[in-house]
């Protein structure tokens, strides 16, 4: 084996290779795309094409919040800079089209009911690349003054998550600061080594230059969101400690068998390395299932999830063998070692097969209770409010809910290609009738509750087609959005329409992340199905762990509706609940979260599997095979639910989710689930644990990877079995 024959060429080769990923992930950020929470070929993307290039104009995506510093916006001096104002914007470079309360008309949906502000709205045509990257870093500086006549504010859809996107990464890079001397501590304090800590901290430092490079390559040929990126700095530290963790406790064992150091090495990777792989195998399928989403910003976890894999087997299976081989007993802890038999995860271990049934019902209960709040989730559409109340375009749409009654950026936008105006003034009052509308815009005129009224400007019919903008009421949009785009959509047309604006762009995102739940869900069961297969040989392990990861699971979502939804704790994490959760980053912590409990699962099952292999003894293999993966698992989930903590200390409510959420996750994983459900399942099933048709036995016994060199006989096997035996 070349890692255990030719260590220091190895070593030499991957300091290189570090360097040379480190070149190339340092360009990955520029590289990497924006994204909209927009659906590609959905009805509000067709009508979004057809606004712009039939009639030059689009959604709002900009917005200035114009106050007068004195008297009202319909004074005089106030009205003149207001247009002027408006004028400026429309000849800025990059917008398209620009309209206010001066240029209407003065309707009402554009001032404030105090008369002190009004709006200013614009269209800058493009992707979120060129309007949040090109166009905005150059206009919000420009537009945002304070002239002694009026003060104004830049807003906007895309200026909001431009400004998410920088909080991120502020958020991000603190957080790494925090997390690499955290996890550094953690590793010394499980270790005792230097030596140890430090090149299992070298593991998952690599695991993330290594991720980066390979995510520069893949933007070669494919749009990758800057989120990614992100994954890439959590899942890289917290997968390359864990498998580093795994490997150099299973180095030391081998160690402790008076093996020599080479011959520990390749022991070593023939049976951790395998773990490794199938667990890397494991956590790359759970992440791969988001490319069954249609949208960029989704599938772009996947790629970030499948570098970080790959670079984390590569460095735990190649690297860190050959760092061994170098460091061999320095590595080793100072003093002797406790007996398995005496350890905290063996004595429970033992008392939880005594007991299944007292043990593990009152784990699944407490499981159940902690996930109960999950039954009320209600997935919503993001707003400024995944900001910090002191971001400045939060703070401006602060003064928009209290001060205004309609949203009129947030217009639902109904184009008809072939429309005329002799059939569109019925639609239009049908429109308006609908409950929230506040107002329907038309080239036949504008409409509230029915009654007709001059058309505004802007709002034009040229023969080939026409458009209407519905105004929403504030309280409807809050409430629901999702459900006033339906509304608007069944009502019946004279002609073929398309609904978009921004509420219908979020709508069909939802709507598109939602529908594909099921698919999958089905998917990751399956893929993760297989893999346990071929690496245990039984059905029943599979189908075990994939009602225990979700129970784990419940629990994440129950803590994501308690606080995030339900607002519980968000005057001490400092958010605004909205009563809602946006379903994509839940779906992107399912796969991790998924991904990392097989993580687990794997570590706990191919020891536990071991040993039955060795002893046959079903009942005994268990408390044994935990006595010796607990102490890791434990470990590794204290060093990655601390890591995932630390994102909590984000200003940004996503970031915020996935931080506690996960940092749960993992944490009610590696206790109740590994620690107590899985003996407790374990014990009652016993042999059937390893159970597979003949025909599946056969597949397996052509296509399953046995567990390596046995290990020696273990002299506690008997008081293994009679402890845990029931008395």
């Amino acid at each position: 084996m070349l890692v255990a024959r030719r260590p220091g060429w190895v070593i030499a080769i991957a300091l290189l290779g570090t360097v040379l990923a480190g070149f190339v992930g340092a360009g990955t950020i520029n590289a990497l795309s924006l994204n909209r929470f927009e659906a590609p070929g959905s009805e509000s993307m067709h009508a979004r094409d057809l606004l712009a290039s039939g009639f030059g104009t689009g959604s709002a995506n900009v917005a200035l919040l114009v106050t007068a510093r004195q008297g009202t916006v319909d004074s005089a001096e106030v009205a003149a800079a207001g247009r002027a104002l408006t004028d400026e914007l429309a000849a800025h470079p990059g917008v398209g089209d620009a309209w206010s309360y001066w240029s209407r008309g003065g309707p009402d949906t554009l001032r404030s009911e105090d008369a002190r502000q009004a709006m200013v709205l614009a269209w800058v045509p493009g992707d979120a690349n060129e309007v949040r990257r090109n166009v905005l870093p150059g206009l919000t500086p420009r537009f945002s003054r304070d002239d002694g006549v009026v003060q104004v504010t830049v807003g906007g859809g895309d200026e909001v998550f431009r400004s998410v996107m920088e909080q991120a990464r502020r958020d991000f890079i603190r957080a790494e600061l925090i997390v690499v001397p955290l996890v550094f501590l953690l590793l010394w304090l499980v270790y005792r080594r230097l030596s140890a800590a430090l090149v299992t901290l070298g593991v998952g430092l690599f695991a993330v230059l290594g991720s980066l490079a390979l995510l520069r390559a893949a933007t070669l040929v494919t749009d990758i969101s800057t989120f990614a990126s992100n994954i890439a700095l959590v899942m890289g530290i917290g997968l390359g400690v864990d498998y580093g963790l795994f490997v150099i406790f299973r180095f030391r064992e081998e160690l402790r068998r008076d093996r020599s150091v080479p011959d520990a090495v390749r022991h070593t990777v023939r049976t951790a390395g395998r773990t490794v792989l199938f667990s890397g195998a494991t956590v790359a399928a759970s992440l791969a299932v988001l490319f069954a989403f249609p949208f960029p910003f989704l599938s772009s976890f996947a790629y970030a999830g499948i570098a970080v894999v790959l670079a984390a087997v590569v460095g735990a299976t190649v690297i860190l063998p050959a760092a061994l081989a170098l460091l061999g007993h320095r590595v080793q802890r100072r003093g002797p070692e406790r007996a398995e038999t005496g350890t905290f995860w063996y004595g429970l271990a033992a008392r939880v097969t005594r007991r299944p049934l007292l043990f593990g019902g009152t784990a699944l209960a407490v499981l159940l209770l902690l996930g109960a709040p999950f039954l009320g989730v209600r997935f919503g559409l993001p707003d400024d409010r995944v900001l910090p109340a002191s971001a400045p375009v939060r703070q401006m749409y602060d003064q928009i809910r209290a001060g205004f009654s309609e949203e009129e950026a947030d217009a639902v936008q109904v184009v008809a290609p072939a429309g005329d105006a002799t059939a569109i003034a019925p639609y239009a009052a049908a429109l308006s009738r609908l409950d929230g509308v506040v107002r329907v815009d038309s080239a036949a005129g504008s409409y509230t509750g029915g009654t007709p009224a001059p058309a505004p400007a802007g709002i034009r019919h040229d023969g080939e087609g026409t458009w209407l903008s519905i105004i929403p009421s504030s309280e409807r949009l809050a409430a629901d959005a999702t459900g006033l785009v339906r509304d608007v959509r069944a009502v019946p047309a004279p002609f073929e329409v398309f609904v978009g604006g921004y509420p219908a762009e979020l709508t069909d995102y939802r709507d598109g992340v939602v529908d594909r739940l099921p698919l999958v869900v089905g998917l990751i069961v399956l893929v993760t199905f297989v893999v346990l297969f071929v690496m245990t040989g039984s059905v029943i392990a599979p189908l075990k762990a994939t009602v225990l990861n979700v129970l784990s699971l419940s629990v994440m979502f129950g803590a994501l509706v308690f606080v995030f939804q339900e607002g519980n704790l968000s005057g001490l994490l400092g958010f605004t609940p909205t009563g809602s959760i946006e379903p994509s980053i839940p779906i992107l912590m399912f796969c991790i979260a998924y991904g990392l409990s097989m993580d687990y699962e794997v570590f706990l099952l191919s020891r536990i599997k071991e040993e039955y292999d060795r002893t046959g003894d079903a009942v005994g293999s268990v408390p044994l095979g935990i006595a010796r993966s607990a102490p890791l698992v434990t470990a590794a989930a204290a060093i990655l639910a601390a890591s995932f903590a630390t994102y909590a200390t984000g200003q940004v409510v996503f970031l915020q989710q996935l931080g506690i959420g996960m940092a749960l996750a993992v944490i009610v994983d590696a206790t109740l689930i590994r620690g107590v459900l899985v003996p407790a399942f374990m014990r009652l099933a016993g042999r059937a644990n390893w159970w597979s048709p003949a025909p599946l036995r056969r597949l397996h016994h052509r296509i399953g990877l046995d567990h390596g060199d046995t290990p020696p006989p273990s002299r506690t096997a008997e008081a293994v079995r009679s402890l845990a035996s029931p008395g």
